[in-house]
């Protein structure tokens, strides 16, 4: 799991009824981060500051979550959280928690009306903390609770997505974890492209909704793989940039396709410095265990 790099932590929010939640990843202090956004219809907060070049390099946690752009709204709740225990970038006047954040779109999935706000936010924060043995849930949980991947053939016969999580060692110490909400536009499959998560057979889906009822053509906007991928090597601004667009191609591994105009997939990295690993080894790990949690996240099947 990603908990498996130390200080790495994370917690969950579901909402079972309403189809949505959220997850935060909360990093140790000094922790460096970056991040790669691509795809046509990215959903996303202060990505601008993980590029190479900006001033504030600590990043604080992550949140990943459903309810499309109202979810975002949760990273204020993770704000308030991480402030009120003095976290944050110091400004010399107050403490400013740096929290990118990226969500996804399930709010056709469940109730649309049901989205993360701050207080889940704030709530998964806390079982981030009282998660003490490094447990990750998977499956249909936190912001993978409404996710469903497969929606290229139409999106009434997608299957459920989910969160998926997976970690791995190199040499000298080194670890690399990866934790992913998954709801692709494209299908899930493994190494040899053999289909592990693929669209319901026409025969078994559903009808189709009517012209003016829904679309079984999902629109921009209405998916996307979010993620985060963590090491305890030391990296500068920059490495840890190489380290998302290394773990993007642990996406276009097991999401086929990915990275396409209705797809918003953004992965965050983070670096907690324990180590140190040529980037080489880092980035190899990282794809390794990018593709595994996206796999993960799917292997609990049923129709969506």
């Amino acid at each position: 799991m990603i908990t498996r790099v130390p200080g790495i932590r994370v917690g969950h929010v579901t909402d079972p009824v309403g189809r949505t939640g959220c997850t935060v990843v909360l990093a140790p202090a000094g922790t460096v981060g970056s991040g790669e956004v691509r795809g046509g219809a990215p959903g996303t907060r202060e990505t601008d500051l993980l590029r190479p070049g900006m001033l504030v390099r600590e990043v604080h946690a992550v949140l990943l979550a459903g309810g499309s752009a109202f979810g975002l709204a949760a990273a204020d709740g993770v704000m308030s959280h991480l402030e009120d225990r003095g976290i944050g970038f110091d400004t010399g006047v107050a403490v400013v928690p740096i929290v990118p954040a990226a969500v996804l779109f399930d709010l056709a999935v469940g109730d649309p009306r049901a989205r993360p706000r701050p207080e889940d936010g704030r709530r998964a924060c806390l079982a981030a903390e009282d998660g003490g043995d490094g447990a990750v849930e998977e499956g249909p949980v936190g912001a993978g609770t409404g996710a469903t991947v497969a929606k290229l053939l139409g999106a009434h016969r997608a299957v459920p997505g989910g969160v998926g999580t997976a970690s791995a060692e190199g040499d000298a110490g080194l670890v690399v974890g990866a934790l992913f909400a998954v709801n692709a536009y494209g299908e899930v499959v493994d190494d040899e492209g053999e289909v592990l998560a693929g669209a319901v057979p026409e025969e078994e889906a559903p009808p189709a909704p009517p012209p003016g009822v829904g679309s079984a053509w999902p629109g921009a906007g209405t998916n996307t793989t979010i993620g985060v991928v963590a090491t305890n090597a030391r990296l500068s601004r920059e490495r840890a940039h190489l380290l998302a667009r290394a773990a993007h191609d642990g996406l276009l591994r097991a999401i086929r396709p990915a990275h396409t105009m209705f797809d918003g997939d953004t992965v965050f990295s983070l670096a907690t410095g324990e180590v140190e690993a040529p980037q080489r080894a880092v980035e190899e790990l990282a794809e390794r265990v990018t593709a595994e949690a996206i796999r993960r996240a799917v292997r609990t099947r049923g129709r969506a």
